[in-house]
């Protein structure tokens, strides 16, 4: 069997995990960011001091069975509409509430996503990155350094790097994930807030360049608005490896993505990424996207192809 590694984190992390899951005979081990401190996951973790978890719940519905209802109770968000007067319930995510429980109950955080992956009946291993509580910083290309994951896309300036103020420490299952794996996928998503902050703890940046894994790079399809916003392929590519990523075949899409989408999203300065045939690696490219809902989304069925070709490549 396969080991495969997805790193990541957000919905991109988590739509590689749908497809994966439809491939048998591997094993599948998804190391996750830590690293959000917006929305209900960021008051949670103020309030008890422990790592993010909402990215570490969609991995978890991502690779649970489908057909359990406990995934749409658990991607339940108590909505202020259904209120009145003050609740500090509003805005939660219900998954993330259970989560906290049963850090408390069982007494870790690692115990309270065993736990739940119980229930779910989940497909893998989930490992988060690092079980400390980290704050991600962002130095600009004006030299601002901006405090939070979910501050860094607010700013309107090209992010020169992202980093922490104290090295934080390497889950040890993520290491051994990474160094007994055959193949390593970063992406999809956010390129400094969701796949870097995981490349960037140490001992996952060296593991990344000693492992044996073959490295691919899952790249966006469009950029970000100030976070990644005119970027090409080639800058998507450059950004990771400066953070520490290894990477040995690039994937991207091939789809011709409508006019009418398109001019939507410029709307709200984002762009569709283009390769000027210059990134320096092996680039192949795939019909990955799915239209359905006039957006620009990765389509699980066409990524579980695409996973299985590059793993014939590997056997």
């Amino acid at each position: 069997m396969k080991k495969v590694v997805v790193i990541g984190g957000g919905h991109g992390q988590s739509t590689i995990l749908r497809g994966l899951k439809a491939i048998d005979d591997i094993m599948i081990s998804a190391i996750v960011t830590v690293a959000d401190d917006g929305g209900s996951t960021g008051r949670i973790r103020s309030l008890y001091n422990i790592p993010a978890m909402g990215d570490i719940r969609n991995v978890l519905l991502a690779l649970s069975d489908e057909d359990n209802f406990m995934t749409d109770l658990l991607d339940y968000r108590f909505r202020n509409e259904l209120y009145t007067g003050e609740f500090d319930i509003i805005g939660h995510n219900l998954g993330n509430l259970i989560l906290t429980a049963l850090t408390d109950t069982t007494g870790s955080f690692l115990g309270a996503i065993e736990t739940l992956k119980g229930v779910l009946k989940v497909r893998g291993d989930i490992i988060p990155s690092s079980l400390d509580v980290i704050t991600l910083f962002a130095r600009m290309d004006d030299d601002t350094i901006v405090s939070g994951e979910a501050n860094i896309p607010s700013f309107n300036h090209h992010i020169k790097r992202v980093f922490y103020n104290h090295a934080p420490k390497a889950t040890d299952a993520a290491i051994k994930a990474i160094t007994e794996a055959d193949l390593v996928i970063y992406g999809i998503g956010s390129v400094y807030t969701s796949i870097i902050p995981n490349i960037i703890i140490p001992e996952i940046r060296e593991a990344l360049k000693t492992t044996h894994a073959y490295r691919v790079y899952f790249a966006n399809c469009m950029t970000q608005n100030n976070e990644t916003f005119d970027y090409d392929l080639k800058d998507h590519v450059v950004a990771m490896e400066d953070h520490g990523a290894v990477i040995d075949l690039v994937v991207k899409h091939a789809d011709k993505i409508p006019d009418y989408i398109l001019e939507r999203y410029r709307a709200e300065n984002s762009s569709e990424v283009i390769d000027h045939h210059d990134s320096g690696h092996e680039v192949l490219a795939f019909d990955l996207l799915d239209f359905s809902r006039d957006l620009v989304r990765h389509d699980p069925a066409k990524i579980t192809t695409v996973i299985k070709k590059i793993l014939m490549r590997i056997s």
